[in-house]
This record gives structure tokens, C-alpha cells and sequence, in this order.
């Protein structure tokens, strides 16, 4: 038995979304629809990016909405007309057996004399970008006056992409007997703003914690120099094949140059900024969705409500000056239940900013390496014989396999696989094998004696050597072991060098700890120049405990 049927859906949505393959709803689902089925209230639903938030309002809005009423009951507002598009395609397939009801996406850049003549011949579901539903409000060509549900997808891009005022309007306009859906995937000052002023006693759902993670995204950063950056996304791009990823930039200069760049090099790639017509727009999404595209460089703005299935990368060329862009960045991967990694291309002083991300997400990231040329020939060149080994032969040689033993006689098994391997490979060989160290050292890993030195009361009888001792450190402090340099280990203390931008988060993150009943102190020690830099936070006895090196 199907579970949607046991939400309270009908036979005919049930049977729509068993022709998507669809069995058992998610979390967001499974709580939602029962709600919003069954109760006239208004609802805010907090759900992560890719957990299925269009299903949960999608599914009772075709269930609840009259067919046979040539008038717009619904709307749903939504930052872009990406996913205008997606939320009329999923909702009409979530209606495909309910004759009559029809969904019309209304977006700029389109055609508006074609979309009023739509309207005109009756619309009940109507998913809108709030630009273009004003301007059509104002021109009398859409009555909003009798709508039962308003949807707000998305809301916190909305706000962030500055969409209050024509929000504002919006809602003012609508009658007041009608319902509020609200979701999103964060929960900020103006979403509650909105919230406040326009809905009446909301029922809040909250799936997962608002404001984390996806525990689908594997969050990684690496740090690099800002002149090795593009050589090392290619790196990335070079070592895994299946790679279909996304990449962020900040601005719609630096999105097209990266993706000019990346297709004279032989990359599958194009780039999505708001410089773009509505034409071009739909070629790149069209190739990329078709994965004639295999990366697709974009702008935070022009990427909202991007929904592909099965990316497995996004790269994030530079960390997004709003930190609330990161969590739909990185939601492009990981939906569905499906595993992606998120990976930063760092700067090696943006450490900050990542414990920030950490910190909002609560979430950890995992410092990475940029492969190596030699990483990338190995894993290329066993893939090769791989699918050799795999291979079929070809009925068309078989005649002449005498002729071609006899051209190979005297070659052993060994300069025969030797040679294939050299002629195959030449070309990866003269790429990847002599390629530069792009990992970016830290001041204190490309000396032993360089950075800040810093003592702690623990030593070779606390932790199994300086390998334990570093994880100790790492773990705590949450600095990656190229932070660490030169290691002083005694029985009961430690002298430690680390570079100077990690310093104070070692000293602060120990200082009030405890391990086996001794309290932790770490300082810099005497004579180094730095020693009265950071000052020991004042802490309270035992207030902290030592939590040991972190998985």
C-alpha cells in the first residue's frame, strides 16, 4: 500500500504520484500534508533545501483546489522563474488525473501579453515571481481577490533577494478569509517579520533544526592561494569523473570569465548570471539538466530555485558574502536522500568565516586535500584498464589476431601492458604527472620554527606522542593539522608552534577545560614577542570539559 494514501490524499493524487515513482514520503511530507488536509490554519513549515517541501503543500493544494472554478484560488510566490517553472511542472504532474485544474507560471522576462491571455481563460493554481504578479496586479490582468491559499516558497531568498515590497503588496491585496503557507528553509528577522504581520496563529512545523545542515552534505574546505584557485577546481574536476556539479561565484563577471575559462580547457561547462536573456537562461538550464553541460558556473542570485536531481558537487569559489547564501548553495546537492559534498575553495585566511558557517549550520567541516597530478594520472590510468578489462571485443579484429600477435612477438606481458599504458595516458602523463603542490601550507607547516609558540600542561604522559598530541590539538581547536608546526614534547608539558591566525582560537578553546581533573592552561611561551597578544579569557573552574580529537 502506498503511504500517501494513508496521509489523507486521494486515489487520483495517490495514483499521479505512483507514476513518479514516488512510495514513501519524507519527514517534511509525512507532516505536513495531514495538516494542512485537515485543519484551516495557517502553517509555517521549516524544512532544509531538497527535503521535498514542493510535494508537502503541492500535494494538498491539487487536492484542495476546485477544478471546476474558472478562477484563481492559489497562489504560490517563489524568488525565481526557475522555479516558477518547476512548481507548475510538479504541481501538474501531481494533477495529472485531475481533469480540468490548471497551474500557469507567471515570471519576467516572458512574454506578458501571452500570460494575461492565459489568465483570462481561467487559472486556479497560479506560481508567480512577485516582480512580475505585481506588475500583472497593476495592469488588472490577475484577480487575486478570491484566492483561498497563498503559498510562500522559499521565503527567506525572497526576502533576500529583495522582494519586501512587492511582497507587502502582495499580501495586502489578498482577502482575509484565505489560509498562509509558509516555508523556508531559515527562519531570519524578516521571514518572521512576514509571518507576524500577515498570518494568524500559525501551526510551526520544523523538520531537522531551522538554520543546520543537511545531514546529506558532506561540508569540506580546502585551502589554497588565490592564484592556485582555478587550478585546483580542475584538479577536483580532473579526479573524479562522474563529478555533475555546480559552481558559485560572486559576481556575474568572475561567473563568466570562470566558465569561459573552464570550456577552452576542455570542460563540458557554461555560466548563469543575471547578464543573461530569458532565451539563453533556458539553453544553459536545458543543457545542464540534459548533462550535455557537466558544470554549471552561476551567481547566488541567478542559481535560486535551481532544482537538478543527482548533483554531487557544489564548489564554492568564494565564500558568499552572506552567510545565508551558503545553505542554498550548498542545498543544491544532497536531495532526496542522496549523498553530496559541498567543498569551499578557501582562502588560508578565511578559517574565521568557516567556524561561523560551523557554528550557524551546526554542522562540522572537513579540511581536505587539492589531489595531486600524480593522484590524478594513477586514478586515471587504473580506470583505463578497468574498462579495458571490462571491454568487448570487436568481431571485425578477430581475423586479424595471428597478423597482430605475430607484429607483437617478443614483447613480454609486462613491456606490452607498459607500453599500452604510455601510449594510452601521454596526454594525462604530460598534464597531471609533474603537476605543482597547490595545497596551501600554513606559516608554521612550511617552517618548523616560524609562527607562534604556545605552551600547555600536557605532555608524553597525557597523550600516546606528538600523533596523539596533534589530534588532541585538532580536535579542540578545530584548526587543521597544517596549522601545527614544530612539536616540544616533555612528560608533563609541551612547547608547539602554530601560525599566528590560529593562535588565539587554540589558546580560548582550552583555557577553562579540564582533562583527567587538571585544569588545561595554554599561553605562549616566554620570550616569544607575540606572548602578550592574547590575553587568557577570564573562566570559570571546571566549566568546560576536554572533548577529545573530533571524528
Amino acid at each position: 500500500m502506498n503511504e500517501f494514501l494513508e496521509l489523507g490524499l486521494s486515489q487520483p493524487v495517490v495514483d499521479a504520484i505512483e507514476t513518479l515513482g514516488y512510495e514513501s514520503p519524507t519527514p517534511i511530507q509525512s507532516q505536513a500534508i495531514p495538516q494542512l488536509l485537515k485543519n484551516d490554519t495557517d502553517f509555517i513549515g521549516l524544512a532544509q533545501t531538497g527535503t521535498g517541501k514542493t510535494a508537502a503543500f503541492g500535494l494538498p493544494l491539487v487536492e484542495m483546489v476546485d477544478a471546476s472554478l474558472l478562477e484563481t484560488q492559489a497562489l504560490i510566490l517563489a524568488p525565481t522563474r526557475e522555479l516558477c517553472l518547476q512548481l507548475s511542472r510538479e504541481l501538474g504532474q501531481f494533477a495529472q488525473f485531475q481533469k480540468g485544474l490548471r497551474i500557469l507560471p507567471v515570471y519576467g522576462g516572458a512574454d506578458i501579453g501571452k500570460q494575461i491571455r492565459e489568465l483570462k481563460r481561467g487559472v486556479q493554481i497560479v506560481a508567480a515571481t512577485p516582480g512580475r504578479l505585481r506588475d500583472l496586479m497593476r495592469r488588472r490582468a490577475v484577480d487575486i481577490s478570491k484566492l483561498q491559499y497563498v503559498v510562500l516558497d522559499e521565503a527567506d531568498e525572497m526576502l533576500n533577494m529583495g522582494f519586501k515590497e512587492e511582497i507587502d503588496e502582495i499580501l495586502q491585496a489578498t482577502p482575509e478569509s484565505k489560509l498562509t503557507w509558509l516555508f523556508s528553509a531559515t527562519m531570519p528577522e524578516e521571514v518572521r517579520r512576514i509571518s507576524n504581520q500577515y498570518m494568524v496563529k500559525p501551526f510551526e512545523l520544523s523538520v531537522g533544526q531551522p538554520n543546520t545542515g543537511n545531514d546529506d552534505i558532506d561540508h569540506q574546505y580546502v585551502t589554497v592561494r588565490p592564484k592556485d584557485r582555478y587550478e585546483a577546481l580542475r584538479r577536483f574536476l580532473d579526479f573524479d569523473s562522474e563529478m555533475y556539479g555546480l559552481v558559485f561565484c560572486r559576481t556575474r563577471r568572475d561567473a563568466g570569465e570562470l566558465a569561459e575559462q573552464l570550456s577552452r580547457d576542455g570542460y563540458r561547462s557554461d555560466a548563469l548570471h543575471g547578464d543573461l536573456s530569458q532565451a539563453q537562461r533556458d539553453r544553459v538550464m536545458a543543457g545542464f539538466r540534459s548533462r550535455h553541460l557537466r558544470v554549471l558556473v552561476a551567481t547566488d542570485v541567478a542559481a535560486r530555485g535551481i532544482d537538478v536531481d543527482n548533483i554531487t558537487h557544489v564548489f564554492h569559489h568564494n565564500i558568499p558574502e552572506d552567510l545565508n547564501f551558503y545553505t542554498h548553495r550548498s542545498g543544491r546537492t544532497g536531495r532526496a536522500g542522496r549523498k553530496g559534498i559541498s567543498l569551499i575553495l578557501a582562502h588560508p585566511k578565511d578559517l574565521t568565516l568557516i567556524r561561523r558557517l560551523e557554528k550557524r549550520l551546526k554542522t562540522q567541516f572537513s579540511p581536505v586535500n587539492i589531489p595531486s597530478g600524480k593522484e590524478i594520472f594513477e586514478k586515471r590510468l587504473m580506470g583505463f584498464f578497468e574498462r579495458l578489462k571490462k571491454a568487448e571485443g570487436h568481431d571485425a579484429i578477430k581475423p586479424m589476431l595471428p597478423q597482430l600477435m605475430q607484429e607483437l612477438e617478443g614483447l613480454s606481458r609486462e613491456e606490452l601492458i607498459h607500453r599500452l599504458a604510455s601510449m594510452t595516458m601521454s596526454r594525462s602523463m604530460k598534464t597531471h604527472v609533474n603537476g605543482q603542490e597547490l595545497n596551501a601550507k600554513s606559516k608554521a607547516s612550511r617552517s618548523n620554527t616560524k609562527g607562534v609558540e604556545l605552551f600547555i600542561n600536557i605532555g608524553n604522559l597525557d597523550v600516546d606522542g606528538k600523533a596523539g598530541f596533534l589530534a588532541m590539538i585538532c580536535g579542540q581547536s578545530r584548526i587543521p593539522g597544517s596549522a601545527v608546526g614544530k612539536i616540544d614534547m616533555n612528560s608533563k608539558h609541551t612547547f608547539f608552534h602554530v601560525e599566528e591566525d590560529s593562535a588565539e582560537m587554540v589558546i580560548n578553546s582550552f583555557n577553562g577545560s579540564q582533562y583527567q581533573g587538571r585544569e588545561l592552561r595554554v599561553n605562549t611561551s616566554k620570550g616569544n614577542t607575540s606572548q602578550n597578544k592574547w590575553k587568557k579569557k577570564p573562566f570559570k573552574k571546571g566549566k568546560k570539559k576536554y572533548q577529545g580529537a573530533r571524528g
